[in-house]
């Protein structure tokens, strides 16, 4: 359905991407991926038309309906709802308001009757009739109540405004859909509803995502942009990772043996270079140098931070007891008579559509926030670190350098320690000393991460740590928790993290209660589908 020729990029003097020669077919879900500033985004602004390449070109098959998520939370405000997903086809939606317009008329004329007779027949053809059902469908299905769809968006919770604008790129059965991360801001069950959809949509489906258990269950493609220059790979991401890997350590391991070679050739030519009875094997030895050859490894635009927490002290039986703890917030009950204990091996998924919930426990845990009724206790044991999902109150006014700033939270108060240590954090060279109310979302949470590895804590708490990070950054701190020996306590829309991490679900209930299951994410969710169908 697209075909990209010969296509390059070039931003500010320097090639984001060059030579690009892609193939994206129907009834396939292609996954874009890449580290951040790689340019995925300006990629799939290319191919839906919004922006110009340098060179090069975009075709795409005559006929066919391309649909793109927007971003602007406030373009539609003038709007329903409703309105809003079926402009998603917007040959439709017109058609609809010419009709309504001429049906409108005091002085209907036989032009009228046979233009509204014409409009009829089209609107027919293109499900007019469903319209509306349908775009009900895949409003709910994505958790947007149907008390809501006839809201004015101006008047709608910017939560559920994401929503609206991915069902308005999802109705109407386009034949292409461009996705820019599409499950950003969405609760479990609305991913998992979504993946259903791109699971059975028989179109074209091109998304730029982080979510890797997103990737995973729908992609049968994955787009890798890196070392200046895109390539398609068959399979999910998880292939394309472990292929990815495979290929660098051949290369590695290739170049290495290859060095191995040349220094010995290059040895033996000085030492029997002047010797007249080795001389010929030294000529020999030359020509074989010639050809050998130590394969530059691209340097690839991602960058992996080390995530590791490592307990100064080991954990006692007694860890965390919470019970009956309740509380209110602007006249919402979070929760109520809340009631569960924590062990040692624990490592806890809280999960759930209300995140404030999970907000508000952890300020409990924390001291931050008093409860209206019950109470906790930390075993003697135990040391806690905390990464809060609103961090600001550790940055803003903030003018001290980042060194000085990591140095507060350390034992060890040496330049030379705090700057290696911050360059395993990505934050090498002079990024050392930049001034931490100017650092971006994602530089925050990994010095939030950075002041957690220094603390000690043989117990983490969590609350939303994927917000603002790149995949490399997701994928180390999936690997730091997955290490950790102690105690995990963690809020998350990471499918795969939860999934991976944890071996215990606490999940938040609409009235502020809970439910609590040992065992994997996944057998959760299969346990929570089989409540489902009894109902």
């Amino acid at each position: 359905m697209i075909s990209v020729n010969n296509l390059s990029m070039q931003f500010g003097g320097q090639w984001l991407f060059q030579h690009v020669d892609l193939q994206f077919t129907g009834g396939n879900c292609y996954g874009i991926i890449g580290a951040n500033g790689a340019g995925k985004s300006t990629f799939l602004k290319i191919l839906s038309g919004e922006l110009d390449s340098t060179s090069g070109a975009v075709n795409i098959q005559p006929g066919v309906r391309m649909s793109v998520l927007k971003q602007d939370q406030f373009a539609y405000d003038a709007y329903t709802v409703m309105d809003t997903v079926i402009m998603g086809n917007e040959h439709l939606y017109s058609i609809m308001k010419e009709k309504d317009a001429i049906y409108m008329k005091e002085d209907f004329s036989d032009e009228d009757g046979l233009r509204a007779s014409e409009l009829e027949g089209e609107f027919a053809e293109l499900g007019g009739w469903e319209a509306e059902s349908d775009a009900s469908r895949i409003l709910q299905g994505l958790g947007v109540p149907t008390e809501n769809h006839y809201d004015l968006m101006a008047d709608t919770d910017p939560r559920l405004k994401v929503k609206v604008l991915l069902a308005q790129a999802l109705f109407g059965n386009p034949d292409i859909v461009m996705l820019d991360e599409p499950t950003n801001n969405l609760d479990i069950e609305s991913i998992n509803w979504l993946e259903d959809f791109l699971l059975d949509f028989p179109g074209t489906v091109i998304a730029v995502s982080h979510d890797r258990h997103f990737l995973n269950t729908v992609c049968t493609h994955i787009v890798d942009i890196d070392y200046g220059k895109i390539k398609m790979y068959v399979g999910n991401y998880d292939f394309w990772y472990e292929s990815s890997q495979l290929v660098q350590s051949l290369i590695r391991n290739k170049n290495k043996r290859n060095q191995e070679k040349i220094e010995e050739l290059q040895l033996f030519i000085q030492r029997f270079a002047a010797n007249k009875a080795k001389s010929k094997q030294a000529t020999s030895r030359r020509k074989l140098l010639d050809k050998l050859s130590v394969e530059e490894m691209p340097c690839s635009t991602r960058r992996y931070p080390f995530v590791g927490f490592q307990p100064e002290r080991e954990l006692g039986k007694d860890i965390l007891t919470v019970k009956d703890i309740s509380v209110t917030v602007d006249g919402t009950k979070l929760l109520d008579h809340v009631y569960f204990t924590v062990s040692r091996t624990d490592k806890i998924a809280f999960v759930g559509e209300n995140e404030l919930a999970q907000t508000a426990l952890f300020q409990v845990l924390m001291g931050e926030l008093e409860p209206d009724e019950g109470s906790y206790k930390w075993g003697i044991s135990t040391s806690q670190s905390y990464l809060p999902k609103d961090n600001s109150d550790y940055f803003e006014g903030c003018k001290t350098e980042l060194v000085d700033w990591l140095r507060q939270y350390s034992v060890k108060k040496d330049d030379v320690y705090l700057r290696g240590f911050l360059g395993r954090m990505l934050f090498s060279g002079e990024d050392a000393f930049k001034p931490v109310n100017v650092l971006s979302g994602g530089e925050k949470v990994r010095c939030m991460l950075s002041k957690m590895m220094l603390s000690g804590a043989n117990v983490v708490l969590l609350d939303q740590p994927t917000n603002h990070l790149d995949m490399e950054s997701i994928q180390a701190v999936n690997k730091g928790l997955t290490a950790f020996p102690g105690v995990v306590l963690l809020a998350s829309h990471d499918h795969e993290m939860l999934q991976t991490v944890c071996n215990r679900v606490i999940a938040f209930q609409p009235d502020g209660t809970i439910i609590d299951r040992v065992g994997t994410y996944d057998e959760y969710l299969e346990w929570l589908d089989s409540q489902k169908n009894k109902k």
